[in-house]
């Protein structure tokens, strides 16, 4: 299938419109028309109802490889480019937010660094398509287990750090005066849902046996001060890694002791790595 066909017809069916993914690719509307009667010939199958514009059962079929063909065309651009023309000075490091531990923010430069926060599945793509030179992910694990990550592009994963966990509680919490916690007497508890700032829920019902741990509130922003803060108003608990955890006003942070949880941060990387991104990579891996 010609890749330029397939842009055109995720486009469409994304936009439903044919005039308005003719806008946004920058074709005529008869091109884009073109486009698709040529895939769907090419597939010997209709792909889209044009009123409405939607996808038939073969569309449907078609879009859930197209995302991940596309990327990968992307990626392989980008590793490409990336070899032949690597700056160096400057780097993009795409992160989640508590995964700047004090190692990273140690290992910083400071001139030419552009910090990215993104979603934790969002980071893998933009590794892999070159809009982020490095990347740096977290979340829950075992003690030396990796971490379950997207698998989009032919990436190099390499660990630089695990710490303990801590349940983040208001400061008149009963649970406060507990030396630690097991995550099996949480299930019930009123927590935050703050997939872009905290470690996900998910993670917490993955370890706790997939049932339980419902929200109370949801933030969908990634400032950290802003978590914490629901955290001490008592809207909800949340576990953060040991070094952020602790001395947060008016919480307390109680350490998680079953099952037992690490906090493990990755480093992202595609190819080879020059300029700034090579010295970074090897300041968060010395010693690891």
């Amino acid at each position: 299938m010609d890749p330029h066909l397939l842009r055109t017809y995720v486009t469409v069916a994304r936009l439903a419109s044919f005039s308005e993914a003719a806008r946004e690719l920058g074709y005529t509307q008869s091109a884009v028309s073109q486009h698709i009667a040529a895939l769907e010939q090419d597939l010997g199958a209709p792909l889209l109802t044009r009123r409405p514009v939607a996808p038939t059962a073969a569309g449907e079929r078609l879009l859930e490889h197209a995302g991940p063909l596309l990327l990968r065309l992307d990626a392989a651009r980008a590793d490409v480019v990336r070899l032949a023309s690597a700056p160096e000075h400057g780097l993009t490091l795409a992160v989640t937010p508590t995964a700047l531990g004090p190692r990273t923010l140690a290992a910083l430069r400071a001139e030419g660094v552009t910090l990215r926060a993104l979603a934790r599945d969002e980071i893998p793509a933009a590794v892999a398509t070159g809009t982020a030179d490095l990347g740096l992910v977290d979340g829950l694990a075992a003690p030396s287990d990796p971490l379950r990550l997207p698998d989009v592009a032919p990436l190099t994963t390499r660990g630089v750090g695990e710490e303990p966990v801590c349940v983040l509680l208001p400061a008149d919490h009963p649970l406060t005066r507990r030396p630690g916690l097991r995550l099996g007497d949480l299930v019930d508890a009123r927590w935050l849902d703050a997939p872009g700032a905290g470690l996900p829920l998910a993670h917490l019902r993955g370890a706790g046996g997939g049932t339980g741990f419902r929200s109370a509130l949801r933030y969908e922003g990634t400032d950290l001060h802003t978590l914490t803060t629901l955290a001490a108003a008592g809207h909800g608990l949340t576990v953060l890694p040991h070094g952020i955890a602790t001395g947060v006003p008016g919480t307390a942070a109680v350490p998680l002791v079953e099952p037992r949880l690490v906090h493990r941060t990755e480093l992202l990387y595609g190819g080879g790595l020059r300029g700034a991104a090579a010295a970074l990579a090897g300041e968060l891996l010395d010693g690891v």
